[in-house]
């Protein structure tokens, strides 16, 4: 049943803290002498926004990822998926991360996420049933009952195991993300092909930057 719905996932949309995280969040005081520009602050970026983020000048918002995850998503682009981030909180290290991976839809500081979901579905001219979530809190439950393929991690509260098709051995932060994204390639028989086209592309960057 599960695979079946795998088979038809078009995008593959992220949750943050507690998936592509551990759910840790770092708040560091930022270097005496150094000063954050209030009009580019993360959340003067996203003045409106029903999320939560750290207002301050002193203060640097800090996240951790797992590498397995981010060549995750580069083996889902390989394999023809769009990718999303739909996160409550605002934050320019997930901004940071999501560029460096150029994941196609970011959505910070959505209290209702099935807004973000309906408008990256408009945009992408596919339906619900074509996207894949992966979440850990109830705050994702709106969209994973709405969604083809609703992933919890190991992490996740039970009330979200409990309405989930899939639940991850990984935890978020430690791979979850990866094995998501593995999950769906293979059952659409696209896996191995991501991963040697992968493997066959880091020749060709290494020389480009010198690399022996």
């Amino acid at each position: 049943m599960s695979k079946a719905r795998a088979k038809k996932i078009k995008c593959i949309i992220f949750d943050v803290d507690g998936v592509l995280t551990d759910g840790t969040i770092w708040l560091f005081p930022t270097p005496a002498g150094v000063q954050q520009n209030a009009q580019t602050s993360q959340l003067a970026a996203a003045a409106g926004h029903a999320g939560f983020g750290v207002s301050s000048a002193n203060i640097i918002e800090a996240k951790g990822f797992h590498a397995h995850d981010g060549t995750g998503i580069s083996l889902a682009h390989l394999g023809g998926l769009k990718t999303g981030i739909i996160t409550k909180r605002i934050s320019e290290t997930v901004a940071l991360r999501a560029r460096d991976l150029k994941v196609h839809h970011v959505y910070q500081g959505q209290a209702d996420k099935t807004i973000a979901m309906d408008e990256i579905c408009a945009k992408e001219n596919i339906s619900p049933k074509q996207i894949a979530y992966v979440g850990d809190d109830v705050i994702d439950l709106p969209v994973m009952r709405r969604c083809g393929l609703a992933i919890a991690v190991a992490n996740a509260l039970d009330q979200v195991k409990e309405e989930s098709h899939i639940v991850t051995k990984r935890r978020g932060g430690e791979g979850a993300a990866r094995e998501a994204i593995e999950y769906i390639l293979r059952a659409q028989g696209s896996l191995k092909k991501s991963i040697d086209q992968y493997i066959d592309s880091r020749p060709a960057v290494q020389k480009s930057v010198g690399v022996k």
